[in-house]
């Protein structure tokens, strides 16, 4: 069973804490997790509920639709109105709403200027800038389009696109050159993408701009799809070799974090939940 998340409660949050809730919560959480309560003791013993009381909230459940019984009659699964509660909690995240709490404590923290941005057509958009209290700054503004294919933010977005989407992309177009590391054919792209997605991290130094580096990760949404990228940028003196692994730890920490607030979930974990809302927006 995976691990609890631990939560923060104020010293107060006890006593208006309610008990029969709680036990709800566990218990949805528990067939949630693909526990389908075929052994009612069992179950009660491992959830810390009286089997009575257990019996009364599977059934209070079922009628409201959280839960209902497994096609096979073989205990228990979520029910779709548990789900469609769960569905309209993760598309009422906005990207930039998550994003901004998490990249005012990323650009704190490594002391670098931190962007949020999306892929539109062969351009970066950039929607969200924090910087940190430094005269280093990055000049970058919201609502500022940059070459995908020549920066970090662009690139770690270019990386999840396939192949026959990236030649599309870019058919019949120029592709600038700004450094030597500049990709200026499809083909040059396409293998840089590849190796980006790869590392799952895409790193820049005086790639786009002199004396500026960069490394960008990508953002996901709840069906594990690339909706956007977060760098951060500065001097090259910045990214040394001494500093590289923090950055990359931390920014790596930051992208994974918005993720999960916008339903991600980390690759070998599984959600019901999200299996079922994915495959009924897909028709299946």
């Amino acid at each position: 069973m995976p691990e609890k998340t631990k939560r923060r409660r104020s010293p107060k949050a006890g006593r208006y804490i309610a008990p029969p809730v709680q036990r709800a919560v566990r218990l949805i959480r528990h067939v949630a997790e693909g526990n389908p309560v075929l052994n009612m003791s069992e179950t009660a013993k491992t959830l810390k509920i009286n089997r009575t009381t257990l019996i009364r909230l599977l059934h209070t459940l079922e009628l409201e639709g959280f839960v209902e019984r497994r096609p096979n009659g073989g205990g228990f699964q979520m029910g779709l109105s548990l789900i469609e509660v769960g569905a309209r909690a993760v598309f009422s995240q906005d990207l930039v709403q998550v994003a901004v709490p998490v990249l005012i404590r990323l650009a704190e923290s490594l002391q670098l200027s931190a962007h949020l941005g999306i892929l539109d057509g062969t351009d970066v958009l950039y929607l969200v800038r924090r910087t940190p209290n430094t005269p280093l700054a990055s000049n970058i503004r919201v609502g500022s389009r940059l070459p995908a294919h020549a920066t970090t933010l662009g690139r770690m977005l270019l990386a999840y696109l396939t192949p026959i989407e990236l030649d599309a992309l870019y058919a019949g177009k120029e592709l600038t050159r700004f450094s030597e590391h500049t990709p200026t054919t499809v083909a040059a792209l396409r293998r840089k993408a590849q190796a980006d997605r790869r590392a799952g991290i895409a790193w820049s130094e005086a790639h786009f701009e002199p004396d500026i580096a960069s490394a960008a990760v990508p953002v996901f949404d709840f069906a594990a799809l690339p909706i956007g990228a977060i760098n951060v940028s500065g001097p090259i003196v910045a990214f040394a070799a001494a500093r590289k692994d923090r950055i990359e730890n931390v920014l790596r920490g930051a992208g994974a974090e918005i993720s999960r607030r916008l339903g991600w979930l980390e690759p070998g974990k599984t959600n019901p939940a999200r299996t079922l809302v994915a495959n009924a927006l897909a028709g299946v």
